[in-house]
């Protein structure tokens, strides 16, 4: 007899918010040159990924505040 077994939960992704921001031109050139490199897959990651590494960088005391799970 074969049993199927439910699918492990999958990982929750966080909510997402849209938001609309202007960037310089060099900016977007630069983003878009990573995403040809496959650095990146897109514009909207590689802004994510700027934000963490700043937030990170910058406000290492964020944490108190529950901003960032370890």
């Amino acid at each position: 007899m074969n049993s199927i077994l439910p699918n492990p939960k999958k990982e929750k992704k966080p909510a997402m918010q849209n938001i609309t921001i202007n960037i310089p031109d060099i900016y977007d050139t630069n983003i878009q040159k990573l995403i040809k490199m496959k650095i990146v897959p897109s514009r909207s990651e590689a802004i994510r990924i700027a934000l963490r590494e700043f937030f990170h960088s910058e406000y290492k005391n964020m944490q108190l505040l529950g901003f960032f799970d370890d």
